[in-house]
């Protein structure tokens, strides 16, 4: 057999495929000697048994084949005359059964020739029907023949065929249908159901006469479901009827039989029916279109799967059928057959043979690559064990996938499929990388191939990617080397590739620096690395500094450090003391605003007044409000030095304070009152001193000063008072200052 696409829709236009309903049926068309026989021939009528086919010619010929096409070699059987009419095989298929309208019957045995019938009836036979089993020995020799007649016939104890006629007068019998139990038929006027178990007729459904003519004319498509449910279709009309039991309150009160047939169903086609058959809770109609086409030919049959209810029908799907000289056919040229094991049909015409089966899992995913369908391909993929899908896995449909998705320029959905069909796996990642470096897209694929070391690719497919990134996206190229783990490429290789770029880089030169100075940091060659992130100025030269505990390698690097952030290099010093601290301060004596920095945070750590000489210099330039309260606490640093710095900066009370620390007050008076003007600090600075010279020239130097009389005057009650005066002592000094100031 030859897979064939019979359908007509036109599957090249892909766009238009994308919303097409996914088929329940593939077909393929029998080969080998079949084409050889209708050649010569046509078919007429066919008959299948799970271990073969029986096809019936036109010249009389029945044909046994095998499910490829191929002739069983020496079961061919010339039993007629004229054309095949029907053919009929026990359900173990041991035992065919022809008839013809040359009046000849004829039953043959597939093993042995004792059993064989040859009879003439000398009148046209229409149809007939074997019994079910009758392969069985004993009894069930029996068949049934339809002519102008329904025939019963029955092997005696003798040998001998006894006939028996169960109906003659509803006219032509033209077809036939044996169950297990029940029998149906059609005539003239309808189809009749007889229980061969209790020998009645269980009812007549009438057929109605159709507009378009004699229903005569169509071929009645008789079909057991199963063994209580009878399929009819005839001219546009489909019927499902169910053979059911009676109450035994209606069996009780009338003389009924035991069975009736009940019509589930009825519905009307807009086409005329050619054959029937079951298809789980559907139903299979081979469709002759009413319609002709514009040169008054047939049209293409269709084949319909329909979900029946009470008097209606839904289309769940519909094929074309492109058989070969469909335009030259009628309705009555094609036949259905059906293996209702394995729900696969046998559609014949004339001169063509075609075999549709449900789609198993493997021709679902088929039919969705072909149709573009990919993610429910792999849904189904994902879905089911590997046992049941034979010729297609998620890698194989993953990779179709993949190449669609890169046809149509969709580089992001292609990455993120690969991360979906071939996880951490190198080896199904390496087959495909190339495709994306084909197309440089492989910025695209990059989040999503594997990272770790353990499932790591071949180096180079990194370097393609950083290469690419480095060529076309410089924050990406600097993001990649800060996430990836340098393992995963050769560092030097990377490292030679920016320099190079470097030569000729315009834009984004900074970023590529960045990028060099973490994969030298990679090599650990650290001093280019700090020497990279200080030409930059950035700020990650800490966190290497730290990650890597490179203090003793900074020390030529102090000013840069601190001109980068003084607080987090101060930190750093501070943290490790792995650089001595005079050595920093020495190297710090080029820029006196970072050696006050430093010295200032060293004395909060170390408060034994080591630099004090030097701070006391740097407080008076860059934190003089700090000076003063450093040198009330301090006692390390030279007084002279430190009132030498205040007197050129004319820092008063800072002079104030360091004359009295060396016992001049007298010159330290003279600062309060001639520079600071502050005639409170004065008697503050005189009481503090608890000397009588000091009270008399406090008294001396602010006669001539109008604004401290005035403070004397109207203080004096205050001043005579404890506010001022805290011992004996220094209210009899006071006390005579003031007798002094008044005279």
């Amino acid at each position: 057999m030859s897979d064939i696409n019979l359908n007509n829709y036109n599957n090249s236009d892909t766009e238009s495929s994308e919303d097409e309903i996914e088929p329940k049926l593939k077909y393929v068309r029998l080969s080998n000697d079949v084409q050889q026989i209708l050649l010569t021939s046509s078919a007429t009528c066919i008959a299948v048994h799970p271990k073969f086919i029986c096809l019936g010619s036109h010249w009389g010929v029945i044909h046994i084949l095998d499910y490829q096409g191929n002739s069983i070699e020496g079961k061919d059987l010339k039993a007629h005359t004229v054309s095949v009419n029907h053919i009929s095989i026990d359900i173990n298929g041991e035992f065919i059964a022809t008839c013809s309208d040359d009046g000849r019957v004829f039953i043959h045995s597939l093993f042995s020739k004792e059993n064989n019938v040859h009879l003439n009836l000398g009148r046209l036979v229409k149809t007939i029907a074997l019994d079910p089993y009758y392969f069985k020995f004993g009894t069930n020799k029996r068949f049934i023949t339809g002519d102008d007649k329904l025939t019963l016939y029955e092997r005696t104890f003798l040998g001998n065929l006894k006939p028996t006629i169960l109906c003659d007068s509803e006219g032509l019998v033209r077809s036939l249908c044996w169950g297990e139990n029940f029998l149906a038929w059609s005539s003239n006027i309808g189809v009749r159901v007889y229980d061969m178990t209790a020998r009645c007729s269980l009812g007549l459904i009438k057929w109605e006469e159709h507009p378009s003519g004699s229903i005569d004319k169509f071929r009645c498509n008789l079909r057991w479901a199963d063994s209580r449910t009878l399929l009819i279709g005839w001219v546009d009309t489909v019927r499902v009827c169910v053979i059911r039991k009676r109450s035994n309150i209606e069996l009780a009160n009338r003389d009924l039989p035991e069975y009736l047939v009940d019509p589930v169903s009825t519905f009307q086609t807009e086409f005329y029916i050619s054959g029937i058959a079951p298809l789980d809770q559907q139903l299979v109609l081979l469709g002759f279109p009413k319609e002709l086409d514009e040169n008054q030919k047939s049209l293409r049959p269709q084949l319909y799967i329909v979900e029946y209810r009470d008097n209606d029908y839904t289309d769940i799907c519909t094929d074309s059928l492109s058989l070969r000289g469909y335009e030259e056919y009628g309705v009555n040229d094609y036949h259905l057959d059906v293996l209702l094991e394995e729900s696969r049909f046998f559609i014949v015409a004339p001169k063509d043979v075609v075999v549709a089966s449900p789609y198993d899992l493997d021709d679902r995913i088929q039919w969705f690559i072909q149709h573009n369908k990919f993610d429910d391909a792999l849904d189904i993929l994902m879905q089911n064990s590997t046992r049941d899908i034979q010729r297609h896995t998620v890698q194989s449909v993953g990779i179709d996938y993949l190449d669609h998705l890169l046809s149509r320029g969709m580089y992001d959905n292609a990455g993120r499929l690969g991360l979906r069909i071939f996880g951490q796996n190198p080896a199904l990642w390496e087959d495909q990388i190339y495709k994306f470096a084909s197309v440089h897209q492989l910025r695209s694929v990059s989040p999503y191939i594997p990272r770790t070391l353990e499932s790591k690719l071949n180096p180079h497919i990194y370097e393609m990617i950083l290469y690419e990134y480095l060529k076309l996206e410089a924050q990406g190229f600097l993001n990649l080397v800060k996430e990836w783990n340098s393992g995963l490429y050769n560092i030097a290789a990377v490292i030679n590739a920016v320099l190079e770029h470097l030569l000729n880089c315009e834009v984004d030169k900074n970023l590529y620096l960045e990028a060099l100075a973490i994969l030298y940091s990679y090599e650990k060659k650290y001093d280019k690395s700090l020497s990279m992130y200080l030409k930059l100025e950035h700020k990650d030269v800490f966190t290497l500094i730290q990650k890597h505990n490179l203090y003793s390698v900074i020390h030529d690097m102090l000013l840069d450090l601190m001109d980068l952030d003084y607080k987090q290099t101060i930190v750093l010093l501070l943290q490790k003391n792995t650089i001595s601290s005079d050595k920093i301060v020495e190297k710090l004596r080029w820029n006196e605003l970072h050696l006050y920095r430093y010295l200032d945070e060293y004395d909060k750590k170390n408060p034994k007044g080591k630099y004090h000489k030097d701070l006391v210099r740097l407080y008076a330039v860059f934190a003089r409000e700090k000076l003063l309260s450093f040198l009330k606490k301090s006692d390390h640093y030279p007084i002279q030095e430190a009132l030498d710095i205040c007197q050129k900066q004319k820092y008063y009370p800072e002079m104030v304070y360091l004359l009295g620390r060396i016992g001049d007050t007298k010159e330290a008076l003279a600062l309060i009152i001639n520079e600071l003007k502050d005639m409170q600090h004065a008697i503050a600075f005189c009481q503090e001193h608890d000397d009588p010279e000091l009270w008399e020239d406090l008294i001396n130097k602010c006669v001539d000063i109008p604004e401290f009389v005035t403070f004397f005057i109207t203080k004096h009650r205050h001043i005579r008072g404890s506010h001022y005066v805290d011992t004996k002592n220094q209210k009899r000094h006071f006390d005579t200052g003031v007798e002094k100031f008044f005279g």
